[in-house]
């Protein structure tokens, strides 16, 4: 049937929290925007006036639409070149969605959603409702054609993998801004030592470039390594500009509510390094370099003003 225009603007004002839902399920922003869309042709072709609570109907069809693809991307990862990391939204992006509570800023942090990539679809999909929506059990049982009580036991599962394997206690955004400064300071000293201090002992650094741009297939382990790692990566190098198209702009902000590292050549983001910092120190870096998962951040970039860099790097 023919929508109204009533219908469409039904639709539109549930968009941001569907976009939301999907972003945090799939940890990809063009899937997400792809598994709405769907969801909204699904809308059109419904008789929406018998659907007696449309947010409830379109959560549904959105989550077991984010359902399909997590099923298919498990097998489509296996054969991923190097590291998977999420596509990362940059401060100000819509799809980050509600940031009110803990649970909410958690649970789109770059680092939980690294994680989330160990849970099965249905951890996944009750983990996101229950922790970053506060959908009621009975609510995501019925989505997920479940009874209540398997619902709770997978939320708890749930739980207890993202509590094993997040960092630390994590440290205010003003403090983890001053220590991210400090790392880059360090990283552009030429030297180990000062860059060591700043991390825990068992830190780690990851890179995705997706088989399109140079990341090591495996992750750096440790202080030493990893800071001998960092010194490298920013130390400048005719090979590197050729690379990346010029001199780079290196800028700290925000990514996934974190604080991040934005590398920018002429207006294009070629990477977002989001670090991971506790009270002991910086414990991860997890970088996106995969010019596929960097579309939006760049059009997000462009459409904010972000100042002059900290420095041009390579």
């Amino acid at each position: 049937m023919a929508l109204t225009r009533t219908h469409v603007d039904r639709f539109e004002a549930a968009m941001p929290r569907l976009e939301a839902i999907a972003y945090r399920l799939l940890g990809s922003a063009s899937d997400a925007e792809d598994a709405v869309q769907d969801t909204f042709l699904r809308w059109q072709a419904a008789d929406v006036d018998r659907i007696e609570v449309p947010e409830a109907w379109l959560t549904k069809v959105l989550t077991n639409l984010c359902l399909n693809q997590l099923t298919s991307a498990r097998a489509r990862r296996e054969s991923y070149v190097g590291q998977w990391l999420p596509e990362p939204l940059l401060a100000g992006d819509p799809m980050l969605g509600p940031a009110d509570t803990a649970e909410q800023r958690e649970s789109v942090s770059y680092a939980v959603l690294a994680l989330m990539e160990r849970l099965t679809p249905n951890e996944r999909v009750v983990y996101v409702l229950r922790e970053a929506f506060d959908y009621p059990h009975r609510k995501i049982a019925e989505i997920l054609d479940i009874t209540e009580a398997s619902c709770q036991q997978i939320f708890h599962r749930a739980k207890k993998h993202i509590a094993e394997g997040k960092a630390r206690t994590e440290i205010d955004e003003a403090a983890a801004r001053r220590i991210v400064e400090e790392f880059l300071a360090a990283a552009t000293s030429g030297r180990t030592e000062p860059l060591v201090r700043l991390l825990t002992s068992d830190a780690i650094a990851i890179g995705d470039g997706g088989g399109k741009v140079p990341a090591r297939t495996k992750a750096f382990e440790g202080a030493v390594a990893v800071a001998k790692f960092m010194r490298g990566l920013f130390r400048p190098s005719k090979a590197k500009r050729d690379l990346v198209g010029g001199s780079a702009g290196i800028y700290s902000t925000t990514a996934n509510g974190a604080p991040a590292v934005v590398v920018v050549v002429d207006g294009r983001v070629i990477g977002v390094m989001c670090v991971e910092v506790t009270d002991d120190g910086i414990a991860a870096f997890r970088s996106q370099a995969n010019p596929d998962k960097l579309e939006r951040a760049t059009r997000q970039w462009a459409a904010t003003d972000h100042g002059e860099p900290l420095f041009h790097a390579f």
